[in-house]
């Protein structure tokens, strides 16, 4: 909500309006983008039409790029999904119960989507508007009114006959444009308190026990690689969930959703993280770049089709997981145990799963899972299935550690059996928690924030030092 809007009001001129209802009152004329929120002229039904083809990544920056004006077909725009800024229409009203007429107008716009918008609200005496000269009403039609001057908000003169001019000629200047975003915004946009997933890239590391210097600033590298692949992989996904992210009452906040970033600059910042990650990754190996670029392109699968299709999105996040694992295996050139690949894969398919029992919990209406294949009554097969793979990955561990593998490693492995009640307790924890409707819909992140879970992983690492 912009509680400023009165204050925006400038002088200024027009003859491409026409006024139906004349009014002894001064007009008001409002730009399209100044009752809406920013960034939400974004065609809603584009953005859900296109996800649904493979072209959907082309065209979402395109649309970002501010290109989307030039597709010339909106007709699937639907005004109301649309979010309006609810003190500026509160505005218009007042302005208009005095009598005065209220006119809404764009030059960024086609006359179908000014036209869609003003017939939603109901507040506007008429619309115009001009992205190719031309408008809804004729100039020679121009009311006396507007003629005589009228009072003006938008972030700039529209560019429609004669408007431009006579703001200058009145020597009244446009409002400044928008604050840059700050930085905390753009942090939150890249998902930096994300990163600490991408410490999954180490694991390798520790369990083949590769110390050396060289191997740890390798890995250190391999993690940079993926904590930037993800940022360019997470913009594009709340670029492509732009409409559902302002439906969601957590996900709104989310800098591109709410307008605290524009999307051509997050077009512009995907770019930027994937040339880099891309770069850092082929400069490790060509093998490690392989694998980077098979996690951009089935987390970028994810983002378009896999997560709508229920149990196959929580499978794909855990192999996403796990392929951060085969990626720190690939970048310091070690084998990649087997062991270590099902233990990833069932102990973060678990935690997917308790990350949709959540969800599913904290649905308002109860019904389905926006966007998702689940319905309320899964929520309780979800959270079998999460007890499930989370106790079988305590199983995998119980016969690794009888296995030959772990014997080559640790001259006492018969000390890791300490390990297993350890993850007993965690796993129970976490499914307790998350029953409880303690854990927010990240129980990773949930992890990462919790004393216990720390207490636990330094428990286990103690564990196997001594263990070797």
């Amino acid at each position: 909500m912009r509680a400023s809007v009165p204050e925006r009001v400038e002088e200024g001129g027009s003859d491409a309006l026409r006024d139906p209802l004349r009014s002894k009152g001064r007009p008001l004329v409002v730009d399209v983008d100044e009752v809406m929120v920013p960034g939400s002229s974004f065609p809603a039904d584009i953005a859900s039409g296109i996800t649904s083809r493979s072209s959907a990544v082309t065209m979402a920056i395109a649309t970002a790029l501010g290109l989307a004006a030039r597709i010339p077909d909106i007709s699937g725009f639907d005004p109301s999904r649309a979010r309006f800024d609810h003190g500026a229409v509160t505005f218009l009203l007042q302005v208009l119960g005095e009598g005065r007429p209220v006119y809404l107008c764009s030059e960024t716009h086609p006359e179908p989507f000014v036209s869609a918008v003003a017939q939603h609200l109901g507040v506007f005496t008429a619309w115009a508007a001009a992205p190719d000269g031309r408008s809804s009403a004729q100039s020679d039609d121009l009311p006396h009114v507007l003629r005589q001057g009228f009072d003006y908000i938008g972030s700039e003169a529209v560019a429609l006959p004669g408007f431009a001019s006579r703001v200058a000629r009145h020597g009244r200047s446009a409002p400044a444009a928008p604050a840059p975003a700050g930085v905390r915004s753009w942090l939150k946009l890249l998902r930096v308190h994300q990163y600490a997933k991408n410490a999954l890239v180490l694991v390798p590391l520790l369990t083949a026990h590769k110390f050396a210097l060289g191997s740890a600033a390798t890995s250190l590298l391999a993690v940079i690689a993926f904590s930037l692949c993800a940022s360019g992989a997470y913009i594009l996904n709340d670029i492509l969930d732009i409409n559902a992210d302002r439906a969601h009452p957590a996900k709104c906040h989310r800098p591109i959703a709410s307008g605290a970033i524009a999307a051509s600059q997050a077009a512009g910042a995907i770019a930027l993280a994937l040339v880099a990650a891309f770069a850092i990754g082929l400069y490790i190996s060509v093998e490690f770049g392989g694998v980077l670029l098979g996690y951009f392109v089935l987390t970028t699968s994810y983002s378009l089709w896999l997560k709508r299709i229920a149990i196959v999105d929580v499978v794909v996040l855990a192999t996403l997981y796990t392929v951060r694992v085969i990626g720190g295996a690939v970048a310091i050139s070690v084998p990649m145990s087997e062991w270590l690949l099902a233990f990833s894969l069932f102990i973060f398919m678990s935690l997917a799963l308790v990350k949709r029992h959540v969800e599913l919990a904290s649905q308002p209406d109860g019904v389905v899972l926006a966007a998702r294949g689940y319905r309320l009554e899964d929520k309780s097969m979800v959270a079998i299935l999460a007890a499930a793979s989370g106790f079988n990955a305590v199983v995998i561990f119980t016969l690794y550690i009888s296995s030959d593998t772990v014997r080559a490693l640790y001259g006492h492995p018969q000390l890791l059996w300490v390990c297993c009640p350890i993850l007993m307790y965690w796993i129970g924890r976490v499914m307790l928690f998350a029953q409880r409707g303690l854990i927010d819909d990240d129980p990773v992140m949930f992890a990462l924030r919790d004393r216990a879970s720390w207490v636990a992983l330094g428990a286990i690492g103690v564990v196997m030092l001594v263990a070797i």
